[in-house]
């Protein structure tokens, strides 16, 4: 018979999973990681407090004591963790060196335009012949045709093979430590590597002159990765023979759905119907998400339970609901595995097994202890899952379906007209009560997105999914799961044309998406309806807030971290300006997609104007993204008239003279003469040099210009003196000339270059000069984004220091 806890034992179990909660969410806002001897303290402090509470009668003390005791207990466990696996970290001065490895294919690889990526188990290293210690497993790419590590053009190198899940290789590679990109409501990269237990990254060394790599045995290591990615690739030999028949390039994209959902390749997935995924708000469908987790496990618990009921002696020797509700359990774990053990999928299994073994014990709790529970246990397995958006979506979503679940007891079971009415109850609720969380995490929400999910949840969880996976027994299913993903594909696209699909604003600061989201529980809880429209004044911060404004004359400067290239973005009081957009880092990923439109979306940004220095690939890298999201931005530039980025946007040729003001703050080209664009010239020599200043206040941004176009501009009296410049070239030998910064005699100079990029940007013998001057050089790769206001000119706000954590990579080396 189910019974509720003991009253004594519910009032101390919910201040002890509060307490747990509260003690990780703690302990994940340090800067840096304590002594171990500290956090030992707080674990003997606890204990003391544990003998306190034996002897305490009054029940506030007693809940008080048990959060305490929890949150010690969790704030000590969980650095304890952390600086365990620092311990593990790269040593600095293996970063770079040729170190030889000896080791497995951990996992399937993923295969890029022209890379591969792969994760590898050592087993032993070696540089120059001795033996040295490497983190257990590395995060490693092996490009083919040549290296394109920093978005440049680079050495050719040896085709890389098609790797395979248990090979056992010995290959030379060149490692550094995790180092992402830095920018204010950007991805954390470096977040993802500490989560994936990954501690270096690095590339194999396959030039000409490299040692050849040996591919030595295919080992019966990581048995569910090699299935994965058998079935991975019979899904993309079987795309490649059902597009050709079809003659159709959306066959192939739908395919590519198809082993998404089968065995958790989202780069299977084209980046266009990513677009329309997230504009239609379903994107959490299209990857092996909670939702896909649980749902295969309701639909395996009815399935065997029905089994399970057909013979009597099953049924005698165990129930057969119970016998159902273990092997979903057990079916959506495997699922889970054989999809790629992502994170979302672990939360969502270690939730299924917590309300399984409640059940299974008889045991029945209100539904607030068992949502703190499942919160606990996903926390307890892995702390740093409370830093990700799943993390917070998908326990909002649970927990909004148990606050506004009628808990009464039906006397009859529901009908199929009440139950899809519930279901669209829910997914109202959901829709509704999420878009405050999504706005703040995201800064867009789709507006279609309960019209999209009610046609796209039932279809692709009963329809598209059980086919996929019988796919792997019978391989035309996959044909028509393929099929199914068209017809869902085209509705979906006709909704993300709509002009009010998404409402994208500013991100809000975390109190106003606090408040949204509680706004959002109260709406969905059966309250009187009084109450709930108490609500909405919680909502009005997270979907009104607005960036503030800057004063008439002032303008600030925010250069991104993107990596070996320039991207800054200029603003006034009511204008904006993007100088750059960064590299491209492959054929489907560049600065702009990844950082630059998020970046603007977050600040809620309208381009005025976009002004691309010259043509170099990590100059313009991210332009068509950027152009894309932004279509009433002009276009400024040096391009020729046959680039590919004049069809996208005919550009306003870059000349010295050309003026504007915005707000009180004058804009002024300084570089190139019209004269300069006659005849072939190096793409560096026509770099716009763009100055700005409010009188008071000036900031030279000066592209790639090298000696020559330094000592022209100094030669014609130019107006160069700036209290802000963007260092020429990354730091490059070419630029940076005496004359040239005594010339504009910065207070503060910024280097926008990639981390231990091969150029070796910037350059010792430049950042003397520049330290000679008493200039304060600041470097993305230390800094990450860098943001400076011309109200605060001697103040340039860092990244990296506004938010930083101990898990976060520090480049001690850069300026």
């Amino acid at each position: 018979m189910s019974h509720i806890p003991a009253r004594s034992t519910a009032r101390l179990l919910t201040p002890a999973l509060l307490g747990w909660i509260a003690g990780i969410a703690a302990q994940l806002q340090q800067r840096e990681l304590w002594p171990a001897s500290r956090y030992g303290l707080l674990v003997v402090a606890a204990l003391i407090l544990v003998l306190l509470l034996r002897r305490l009668k009054p029940p506030g003390a007693r809940v008080f004591i048990t959060f305490v005791v929890t949150a010690l207990f969790a704030h000590a466990s969980t650095g304890l963790r952390a600086g365990i696996f620092l311990q593990q970290a790269l040593t600095p001065a293996l970063e770079g060196k040729d170190i030889q490895v000896t080791g497995t294919v951990s996992a399937m690889p993923q295969f890029g335009d022209n890379s591969t990526r792969f994760r590898f188990r050592v087993e032993n290293a070696a540089l120059e012949g001795a033996a040295v210690a490497l983190p257990s497993q590395l995060y490693l790419s092996w490009y083919g045709n040549s290296r394109n590590e920093d978005g440049m053009a680079a050495e050719p190198t040896q085709i890389a093979p098609a790797l395979r899940a248990g090979e056992r290789w010995q290959f030379t590679v060149r490692l550094r430590a995790p180092h992402g990109a830095r920018n204010p409501y950007g991805f954390d990269f470096e977040l993802w590597l500490w989560e994936q237990d990954l501690q270096a990254t690095g590339y194999v060394r396959n030039g000409q002159r490299d040692p050849l790599p040996q591919r030595l045995a295919q080992t019966w290591r990581h048995p569910i990765e090699q299935a994965r990615q058998h079935v991975r690739d019979a899904i993309l030999q079987h795309t490649a023979a059902y597009a050709e028949g079809s003659q159709d390039n959306a066959a192939a994209r739908a395919m590519g759905i198809v082993a998404a959902l089968v065995t958790g390749d989202q780069q299977a997935i084209a980046r266009s119907d990513w677009d329309v995924f997230r504009a239609t708000g379903v994107a959490h469908l299209m990857s092996i998400s909670g939702l896909h987790i649980t749902l295969f496990a309701w639909l395996a618990s009815l399935l065997l339970g029905a089994l399970w009921r057909r013979s009597p002696r099953l049924c005698l020797a165990w129930p057969a609901q119970q016998a159902g509700l273990l092997g979903g359990l057990l079916l959506a774990t495997a699922y889970a595995l054989f999809s790629g053990w992502g994170v979302p999928a672990q939360r969502t299994v270690l939730m299924l097994a917590t309300v399984t073994v409640l059940r299974l014990s008889a045991r029945r709790w209100p539904w607030p202890q068992l949502w703190l529970l499942a919160a606990a246990v996903v926390l307890l397995a892995d702390p740093w899952a409370m830093l990700q958006a799943g993390f917070w979506l998908s326990f909002v979503a649970v927990g909004v379906l148990f606050a506004s679940a009628d808990q009464t007891q039906q006397p009859t079971p529901p009908t199929l007209r009440q139950r899809l009415l519930s279901l669209l109850r829910e997914q109202w609720l959901i829709s509704t009560t999420l878009a405050p969380l999504t706005l703040l995490l995201f800064g867009q929400v789709s507006l279609i997105g309960l019209l999209a999910n009610l046609a796209a949840i039932p279809w692709v969880t009963l329809l598209v999914t059980p086919l996929a996976l019988l796919g792997v027994l019978r391989s035309p299913l996959w044909d028509v799961a393929a099929q199914a993903v068209q017809g869902l594909a085209w509705l979906l696209e006709q909704l993300a044309r709509l002009p009010w699909a998404t409402l994208s604003v500013a991100q809000a600061p975390l109190w106003a998406g606090m408040a949204g989201v509680l706004g959002g529980l109260l709406l969905a809880m059966r309250l009187p309806w009084p109450m709930r429209l108490a609500a909405l004044p919680l909502l009005m911060p997270v979907l009104f807030w607005q960036v503030p404004a800057l004063a008439p004359g002032q303008f600030e400067l925010l250069a991104a971290d993107i990596g070996q290239g320039n991207a800054v973005l200029v603003r006034t009081a009511r204008h904006a300006l993007l100088y750059d957009t960064g590299p491209r880092y492959a054929n489907d990923s560049d600065a702009g997609q990844r950082v630059l439109v998020p970046l603007l979306r977050a600040y809620d940004v309208r381009l005025d104007e976009l002004v691309l220095s010259h043509r170099d690939s990590d100059h313009t890298g991210g332009a068509a993204a950027v152009l894309g999201a932004q279509p009433q931005a002009g276009l400024l530039s040096s391009l020729e008239d046959g680039h590919e980025l004049q069809r996208l946007r005919p550009a306003r040729r870059c000349e010295a003279g050309q003026r504007w003001a915005w707000d009180g703050v004058a804009f002024e080209v300084l570089h190139p003469q019209a004269a300069d664009y006659e005849g072939a010239r190096r793409s560096n020599a026509l770099s716009c040099v763009l100055r700005i200043s409010n009188g008071e206040r000036t900031a030279l941004l000066v592209g790639d210009i090298e000696k020559a176009q330094e000592a022209r501009l100094v030669g014609e009296g130019a107006r160069l003196r700036a209290d802000w410049l963007l260092v020429p070239h990354h730091g490059s030998k070419t630029s940076s000339t005496a004359a040239f910064l005594d010339a504009v005699a910065p207070q503060t100079a910024l280097v926008q270059a990639g981390y231990r990029n091969r150029f070796g940007h910037p350059a010792a013998e430049v950042l003397a000069r520049y330290e000679q001057r008493g200039i304060d050089v600041i470097a993305t790769p230390r800094c990450g984004a860098a943001h400076w206001h011309s109200a605060q000119p001697e103040h340039t706000e860092c990244e990296r220091e506004r938010q930083r954590r101990y898990w976060q990579h520090r480049d001690t080396a850069a300026p």
